[in-house]
């Protein structure tokens, strides 16, 4: 067990090497900057913040976690990433991936899509993701400090002074660093304190539902209903017998009733809810100010790094993980968060089509979906999506048209 262990170890350290050597240190002038001398503090626990921990750490940073929580305990919540996942993090993170799908269902008023995924997605457990990335981080020297609540941040000379509340906010400690990374959420005190304007929000609901009958483990549901929702609904299976029935809403209250009012058309009953708040990518907002003679950067949701087309943000969290990293270890010099900004972009601009789709427009597209154009869908995911539209509208210029025509006519 420990060999096997030390094994997923030195894939992931190989990963993170590669992905180093990809974007950031293989560029004239900066392969001597690879080992890393700065004081980097990073509130939040949260997955893109670790995953910044571990990056830094790895490069031989003096690295600080501080959460709020008492414990690195975090709410189960069950989530789906692309493929792309395994690019990251090699096979050692395999025991946070709950489920595979192979298949998406897509249903608009009656009609019925199939899309078969070469690669399959993949359905994972956040709260152990979460854990899992709180070990690594250790075992690569990160100190992390729970129950420090971040309260506000001020230039000091050459390090920034920030406080914390601790012991359930009895005492209030004073620590200071090089470079700040704000991975504190959606509603990120670390940005209100730095001056970031405030992001829109989405809600998240999602039901634990058993699965249908008819309901294989390895597909994922999703319905267009527009009157309900400008998104969709969403079925995944976490397990043989069960699976999250999920929606996007504006606010908590709607979001569920209109949740609870498609369990019940659908004879499903809910055994538990999940509940998240998620910001909605507007535009492009820098995710880097400096303080005085130092750094402070967001991250993750912090950051508004969400593909608006899906509200998905794991993937582009992490991408925004080597991003932050990469600006610090190479003084600024960022190639990851431009990429990064391009998709998030284009994510936007499908986002607007969607929004503008009526259901007889969803039930068209459906209709569109020819055999060429299901199996560049099921080849390409949505992490590489400009490559994914190129092929599509080439074998599918109607669907182009699709999208223009709901442009045109929204009123």
């Amino acid at each position: 067990m420990r060999q096997e262990k030390a094994a997923g170890h030195k894939i992931f350290d190989e990963c993170i090497i590669n992905q180093y050597k990809k974007k950031v240190l293989e560029k004239p002038g900066l392969k001597d900057r690879f080992e890393m001398d700065k004081d980097v503090a990073i509130i939040g626990g949260s997955t893109s913040g670790l995953f910044t921990a571990c990056l830094l750490a790895h490069q031989g940073g003096n690295v600080r976690v501080f959460e709020a929580a008492e414990r690195i305990e975090p709410l189960p919540r069950t989530l789906i990433a692309t493929d792309h996942m395994r690019r990251v993090f090699g096979r050692l993170w395999d025991d946070v991936i709950i489920n595979k799908i192979h298949r998406f269902e897509l249903f608009a008023d009656g009609i019925v899509g199939s899309i078969s995924l070469q690669k399959p997605d993949l359905v994972i457990e956040r709260s152990k993701l979460i854990k899992r990335l709180a070990e690594r981080a250790e075992e690569k020297g990160v100190e992390i400090l729970t129950g420090r609540r971040f309260l506000g941040l001020e230039p000091n000379g050459k390090t920034l002074k920030f406080t914390l509340s601790s012991n359930g906010n009895r005492n209030i400690v004073e620590e200071s660093a090089q470079v700040l990374v704000g991975a504190d959420g959606v509603s990120s005190r670390v940005a209100q304190m730095a001056g970031w304007p405030p992001s829109a929000k989405a809600s998240i609901f999602q039901a634990v539902v058993e699965l249908p009958a008819d309901m294989p483990q390895d597909t994922t549901r999703v319905w267009f209903i527009p009157e309900d929702t400008p998104y969709f609904y969403w079925l995944i299976p976490h397990s043989k017998t069960h699976g999250v029935l999920g929606l996007i809403g504006k606010d908590e209250k709607t979001t569920k009733r209109y949740l609870d009012a498609f369990l019940d058309r659908k004879g499903l009953k809910a055994e538990e809810y999940q509940n998240a708040v998620t910001p909605l990518y507007k535009r492009w907002i820098p995710n880097h100010k400096k303080l005085g003679n130092n750094d402070v950067y967001l991250v993750g949701d912090a950051a508004g790094h969400v593909k608006v087309s899906t509200v998905g943000g794991i993937v582009t969290g992490f991408q925004g993980a080597l991003g932050v990293a990469e600006a610090i270890l190479n003084d600024g010099s960022n190639v990851e968060l431009k990429a990064l900004r391009r998709e998030l972009n284009l994510h936007r601009l499908i986002r607007k089509v969607l929004n503008r789709f009526t259901q007889n427009e969803y039930s068209r597209l459906l209709h569109m979906l020819d055999h060429d154009a299901r199996s560049t869908l099921g080849r390409f995911h949505r992490d590489e999506t400009s490559k994914l539209l190129r092929k599509v509208f080439l074998k599918q210029p109607r669907l182009l048209l699709l999208g223009m025509r709901a442009i045109l006519s929204y009123k």
